[in-house]
C-alpha cells in the first residue's frame, strides 16, 4: 500500500485491524493511523476475544495467504462482531475473489493497491451510512440488542397478550452498582459495552429470556413472557450469581460488575411505560442493597399511601411490648392446661413431658461435653502456604455516629499489619450526615495510600458496606472486620496459610478487649472464649465445617463476590455462611488468628445484642434447614451438625421452659408442691450434668483462652457462677422473645453502644 498522501484525515474512529504481524500490517496500521484512526490489532484466531476486550467500530482485516474467507467467518462468529463493518485488504484481488469475500460476510474489499484516503473514506462511508437510522433498526447494531423503541414495541403486543390470555410473563431491568465510577473513569462507551456483557451471559444461560434490549443509560431490558414469578426469580437470581462471578473486560481494565435487577409481573403493569418505570423503581432498592437479589416492585417504592402500614406496625409494637406475658402464657400457661386436660381424658402426658425434658437437658449437656472434647484435637493451622502471598485486602465496615471515637485507633492498628504483599485497608462506611473525623481520615488516606476510603450513599447496614467494597477491592484475599476490631499483626499472612491449603473461609478468634470496664464486660470476655476458642474449633471438627462469625473472618475474594451479605437477614453472617457451604465452600476455624474487640458494658447493649443474634439465627434456621436436611450438598455427618445448630438451638430454649408447666403439673396431680418427691435420682443426676457441663465448659474456656484472659482466673469463676444461676436463663429469655419477634415482623437492628477506654464506641 503506497504512502498516504497529506490531506485532511478521515473521521476519527476505533479500528481493529487483523492480520499477522509483519510489514503488510505495520503499512496498515500507519495508513489507518495517518489519517486519523484509533488502531487496535488481533491475529487470526484471537479475534472474538480482542473484540470483546475493546470492542471496535470497525474491522480491517487482510487477506492472509488467501485465508480471508476463514478470517470474515471468525469475525462474523463473534457475537460482538455480527453488526461490525468489516474491510478486506487482499494482494490484487480478481472479481470472483472479491464477489467471494463479499457473500462470505464481508462489506467491502480493497487491493494492498489503493490510496490510503480511499481506504479511510471506505471506513467511514460503512461507520457513517447506515441504511436506516439506528434508532430505527429492529436491533443496535453495536450491541446486538433489540433498541429501545423496539423492546417497547415487543413490550406493548406482549401486555395486550397478557391481558387478553393471562399467560403471565415478566420484564426485567439490570443495571450496575458501579456504573457512576466506570462512566466517571473510563467515559460514557462503557454503557455500550457494559449492556454487551451483560447481554453475552444472558445468552450463555440459554433461552431464559425471550428479547433483550438496552436503555440509552446502558440497562440491560428482559422481556420473560409466560412465566410464573417463581420461575422468573430464579431465573434472574441465576443471572445475577453468574455476573458476579465473571470477571469482566471493560474498556481494557479487569472489572467486578454488580447488577441490580429489578422486575415487575407484566399482569401488574397498565402500560409499558409505568412497566419499565416500575422496574426502575425496583433497581433503585437493589442498588442500595447490592446482595444480587432480584428485586420484585412494589408500590411503597414509589411512596404509596402507607396507611395500613402504620397500623400493622402500632399492632406490632403493643405485641412486642407484651411479648412477656405472652411467652409465659405459650410456653407456661398453654402446655399446663393441655397437660390437666389430657390427664382429665385418661392420657398422663405431662409426665411423659418430664421425661422429654429430661433427656432434653441431658442432651444439652452432652453436646456442649462432646465440642469441648473435639477442641482439644482442632486442625492446625498449616505450617506454611503452598502458593506465594497474593494481594490482600481488609474491609472494615463502620457506622460512624456511632463509631467515630474508635475508627481512628482501629485504622491505625491495620495500617501497622505486617503483609509480605500489598494489602490495602478499605474503610467501607455510611453516616447519615458528614462529621469531623470524615477529614482525619481523608488526612490518614492522603498519608498512607494503602488506605482507602469508601462512603456508601444509602447504606443502611454493615453488609451494605461489605458489598459495596467487595467489587472495589484488588486483594485475591478479603478479611472482614467491624469497626472496632484490633487484628493481630501476622493475621493476613495466617490466614493466608488456610486459604492456599485448600480453604476458602478462615474465621478466627474474637478477643474482648475491654474487659476490666464492667461485670458485663467481664462475662463477655468469658463467653467469647467458651464461643472462639472452644465451640467453634470443637464444632468445627465434630461436624467437619465451620462457620463465619462476622468479623476476623477471610475469604477467598472470587467467593465473596458470588455469596454476597443480605442485609434482611439480622446475622448476615450465618446467611453467608450457610449459602456459601451449599455452593461447596470449605470453611476452617483458628483460634490462633487473634483480632481483639470491644464488648457490650451495659445489661441493656447486650440485651440488644443477643435480641439480635438470636433472632438472625431464628431465620437463618428456617430458610435453610429443612432445604440443607434434603440438600445431596452435605454429608450425614453435616446434617447432624446442622440440626444442631439450626434446629436444637431453636427449641432448646422451649424445652428448658417446660420445666415450669411440668412442675406445676406434678404439683397439681400430686395435691400441693409439699407432697412433691424432689430426691428423685434420676432428676438429681440429670441436673449434675448439666450443671457440670457449665463447669466443664468455662474449665475448657480457661485452658485455651488467650494468655491474657487465662490469668484472670477470677472472671471464669464469675462467669461459671453468673452463667449457673442466671445468664443461661437470660440468653433463654432472649431466644423465646426472638420466636414472637419473627412473628411479628419486628426486625429493627438495634445498634450496640460499647465504651472502650472511656469512650462510647462501636456496634456489634
Amino acid at each position: 500500500m503506497p504512502a498516504p498522501r497529506n490531506g485532511t484525515p478521515g473521521q476519527s474512529g476505533h479500528v481493529l485491524a487483523v492480520g499477522s504481524p509483519g510489514p503488510r500490517l505495520d503499512q496498515l496500521t500507519h495508513t489507518l493511523r495517518s489519517t486519523g484512526h484509533e488502531v487496535s490489532h488481533a491475529v487470526p484466531g484471537d479475534i472474538d476475544r480482542q473484540v470483546r476486550q475493546s470492542p471496535p467500530d470497525a474491522i480491517v482485516a487482510l487477506d492472509d495467504t488467501q485465508r480471508g474467507l476463514e478470517v470474515i467467518r471468525e469475525v462474523r462468529a463473534a457475537p460482538a462482531g455480527r453488526a461490525l463493518p468489516l474491510v478486506m485488504v487482499t494482494t490484487a484481488p480478481g472479481p470472483d475473489d472479491v464477489a467471494d469475500l463479499l457473500r462470505g460476510g464481508a462489506d467491502d474489499c480493497v487491493p494492498d493497491t489503493s490510496d490510503p484516503v480511499e481506504l479511510s473514506a471506505r471506513i467511514e462511508a460503512k461507520l457513517r451510512r447506515v441504511p436506516v437510522p439506528v434508532e430505527n433498526l429492529l436491533l443496535d447494531p453495536r450491541t446486538g440488542l433489540y433498541s429501545q423503541r423496539h423492546f417497547l414495541g415487543e413490550l406493548d403486543r406482549e401486555l395486550r397478550r397478557v391481558e387478553t390470555s393471562r399467560t403471565g410473563g415478566v420484564v426485567a431491568m439490570v443495571a450496575v452498582a458501579e456504573m457512576p465510577a466506570l462512566e466517571a473513569r473510563l467515559g460514557s462507551r462503557v454503557r455500550r459495552e457494559v449492556a454487551e456483557r451483560l447481554a453475552g451471559v444472558a445468552e450463555k444461560l440459554g433461552d431464559f429470556c425471550d428479547r433483550l434490549g438496552w436503555d440509552e443509560d446502558g440497562r440491560l431490558l428482559m422481556l420473560m413472557p409466560g412465566v410464573d414469578e417463581d420461575t422468573a426469580r430464579g431465573n434472574l437470581q441465576k443471572f445475577a450469581n453468574a455476573v458476579a462471578g465473571t470477571r469482566f473486560v471493560v474498556a481494557d481494565e479487569n472489572v467486578r460488575l454488580t447488577p441490580a435487577i429489578g422486575w415487575v409481573p407484566l399482569a401488574d403493569c397498565p402500560d409499558r411505560l409505568q412497566a419499565v418505570e416500575r422496574a426502575r423503581d425496583a433497581v433503585a432498592e437493589s442498588i442500595r442493597h447490592r446482595d444480587l437479589r432480584p428485586v420484585k416492585y412494589a408500590a411503597w417504592m414509589r411512596g404509596a399511601p402507607r396507611g395500613r402500614r402504620v397500623l400493622a406496625e402500632a399492632v406490632r409494637g403493643l405485641l412486642s411490648a407484651l411479648s412477656p406475658l405472652l411467652v409465659l402464657v405459650l410456653g407456661v400457661g398453654i402446655p399446663f392446661v393441655f397437660y390437666q386436660q389430657m390427664y382429665k381424658l385418661g392420657w398422663d402426658v405431662g409426665s411423659a413431658a418430664y421425661w422429654v425434658v429430661v433427656s432434653g437437658l441431658v442432651l444439652s449437656a452432652g453436646l456442649i461435653v462432646l465440642e469441648c472434647l473435639f477442641s482439644l484435637d482442632a486442625t492446625p493451622r498449616p505450617e506454611r502456604p503452598s502458593q506465594p502471598y497474593p494481594p490482600a485486602s481488609a474491609v472494615i465496615a463502620a457506622y460512624l455516629p456511632n463509631e467515630a471515637a474508635t475508627i481512628v485507633d482501629t485504622v491505625e492498628s491495620f495500617l501497622r499489619l505486617e503483609y509480605p504483599n500489598e494489602l490495602e485497608i478499605v474503610l467501607a462506611y455510611n453516616t447519615p450526615h458528614p462529621m469531623p473525623v470524615e477529614d482525619t481520615l481523608r488526612e490518614m488516606a492522603r498519608r498512607d495510600p494503602r488506605l482507602v476510603l469508601l462512603p456508601v450513599a444509602g447504606s443502611t447496614s454493615k453488609a451494605q458496606n461489605i458489598n459495596a467494597a467487595v467489587t472495589r477491592v484488588r486483594g485475591e484475599v478479603v478479611g472482614i472486620f467491624d469497626a472496632d476490631h484490633h487484628p493481630a499483626p501476622d493475621a493476613f499472612q495466617h490466614a493466608w496459610h488456610w486459604l492456599s491449603n485448600g480453604y476458602d473461609v478462615v474465621q478466627g478468634h474474637c478477643v474482648v478487649r475491654n474487659g476490666d470496664s464492667s461485670w458485663v464486660s467481664k462475662l463477655v470476655s468469658v463467653e467469647f472464649e467458651a464461643i472462639y476458642a472452644v465451640s467453634h474449633p470443637g464444632r468445627t471438627r465434630l461436624y467437619t465445617f465451620g462457620v463465619f462469625g462476622g468479623s476476623n473472618g477471610f475469604w477467598r475474594t472470587d467467593l465473596l463476590a458470588r455469596t454476597r451479605m443480605h442485609s434482611t437477614m439480622l446475622t448476615e453472617d450465618i446467611d453467608s455462611t450457610m449459602r456459601a457451604l451449599h455452593e461447596g465452600a470449605r470453611f476452617a476455624t483458628d483460634r490462633t488468628l487473634v483480632s481483639r474487640e470491644l464488648a457490650p458494658t451495659t445489661l441493656t447493649a447486650l440485651w440488644n445484642q443477643r435480641s439480635r443474634w438470636a433472632q438472625g439465627w431464628l431465620q437463618v434456621s428456617l430458610k435453610y434447614l429443612r432445604g440443607a436436611l434434603r440438600s445431596k450438598a452435605f454429608t450425614a455427618r453435616q446434617k447432624a451438625g446442622l440440626l444442631v445448630l439450626l434446629g436444637w438451638r431453636e427449641i432448646q430454649p422451649w424445652l428448658t421452659l417446660q420445666i415450669l408447666p411440668v412442675l406445676l403439673y406434678s404439683a397439681w396431680r400430686a395435691g400441693g408442691v409439699d407432697q412433691l418427691d424432689w430426691a428423685v435420682p434420676i432428676c438429681l443426676l440429670a441436673t449434675l450434668l448439666t450443671l457440670s457441663a457449665g463447669v466443664v465448659q468455662a474449665l475448657f474456656a480457661w485452658r485455651l483462652a488467650v494468655p491474657e484472659l487465662r490469668r484472670r482466673k477470677g472472671w471464669f469463676w464469675r462467669y461459671l457462677l453468673v452463667s449457673t444461676f442466671f445468664y443461661s436463663h437470660f440468653k433463654n429469655f432472649v431466644a423465646r422473645q426472638a420466636l414472637l419477634k419473627e412473628v411479628l415482623r419486628d426486625r429493627q437492628w438495634r445498634v450496640t453502644p460499647r465504651p472502650g477506654d472511656g469512650k462510647a464506641v462501636a456496634r456489634s
